[in-house]
């Protein structure tokens, strides 16, 4: 089933299926309890461009928090329960958008119904997540092993109990850390089930691996047209979540809007710090509304040419820098001026 035709669900006041854009979620690493801490993170998290925010209830303290903090975030708020289906029946009573749970580890068909009865009387969406690491042990028996197999049936099974129980306002959440097996099991649960997937890469590990999994996985899952929603798992500060999901759905062409910053890898001919200086302009032009293309090169000699791809851009000289326009030379300014220079002239941008 592609993202054109899966069913449409509302979180919050967003929506998410039937073809509508693909949204980018993280989740707080705050103690949800810590209402200040967290609220502060949800609003940076949310300016960075997150579309919906995940927060963990482990317990009941952090369930009665979600009152607060939903007054104070401008972004739809998932509860992440696991176990204890009163933390369900609490989230959902103090405002959650929708919950997270995986009914094989809530507890018994009676316990499940409680918290699928009080979403339903809110209208509020369940997220039924399956993770390869905690698939039914008969599931792994009958297919020899954790397989993508395996874990469509186990979501499918769960999706059918909350069915059963007389409810579809579902989202569903598949993840594995083996890259390819999470492909797979996308690819054969969008033939079973209509319902809108998160997708995301579990347990993918610090930026530089987690980055470079999550690339892997999401694009070849996205570019077949599969996936709703999306969240780049990575053990760091979750806004790099945020900048890693952004520039995944730019670059497969699901999404535009933002400055795109290309920059060379440097080379012996390289008279400046381009490293920092590439950073530095990645940071820079993060609020600044504009859907163009930024360079940042390393030397004069190739600088010029090299950005005649790009709207603007930047080449480094010794102690000097050239801001180059549509491939033409516009400024020469001191090296410790080239950003605030590249900056004024984002801000006053003409075509």
């Amino acid at each position: 089933m592609s993202r054109d035709n899966t069913k449409e669900i509302h979180i919050g006041d967003k929506v998410i299926g039937g073809g509508n854009p693909i949204l980018i979620q993280s989740m707080t690493n705050t103690k949800t309890d810590d209402v200040e801490s967290t609220v502060e993170q949800i609003n940076k998290l949310s300016k960075a461009g997150c579309d919906i925010i995940r927060c963990a209830v482990p317990n009941m303290e952090a369930a009665k928090a979600l009152s607060d903090i939903k007054k104070r975030i401008d972004i739809p708020l998932v509860a992440d329960i696991h176990f204890d289906y009163r933390l369900a029946l609490a989230a959902i009573e103090n405002g959650a958008d929708k919950i997270r749970i995986n009914p094989g580890n809530i507890g018994s068909t009676d316990r499940i119904k409680a918290v699928v009865d009080a979403a339903k009387e809110k209208n509020i969406p369940i997220r039924v997540g399956v993770n390869s690491g905690s698939l039914e042990k008969e599931i792994v028996e009958k297919n020899g092993g954790v397989t993508a197999e395996g874990i469509v049936e186990s979501a499918i099974d769960k999706v059918r109990i909350i069915e059963d129980l007389g409810y579809d306002n579902l989202v569903v959440s598949i993840k594995s850390s083996d890259v390819l097996m999470c492909v797979k099991a996308h690819e054969l649960i969008s033939q079973e089930i209509n319902y809108p997937l998160h997708v995301g890469i579990t347990e993918s590990g610090t930026i530089i691996s987690g980055n470079i999994k999550s690339s892997i996985g999401l694009g070849l899952i996205l570019n077949q047209g599969i996936g709703d929603t999306i969240r780049v798992s990575l053990t760091g500060d979750p806004l790099e979540e945020i900048k890693s999901a952004k520039l995944i759905l730019r670059t497969l062409g699901l999404r535009k809007g933002g400055i795109e910053v290309v920059s060379c890898p440097t080379c012996g001919r390289t008279q400046i710090d381009l490293i920092s200086l590439a950073n530095e302009v990645e940071n820079m032009v993060a609020d600044i509304p504009l859907n163009i293309k930024v360079a940042v090169m390393g030397c004069v000699v190739n600088g010029p040419g090299e950005a005649k791809e790009a709207d603007i851009g930047i080449a480094g000289g010794i102690n000097e820098g050239l801001i180059i326009k549509k491939g033409e030379v516009i400024k020469k300014v001191p090296e410790d001026q080239l950003i605030n220079e590249l900056r004024l002239e984002l801000l006053n941008w003409k075509d």
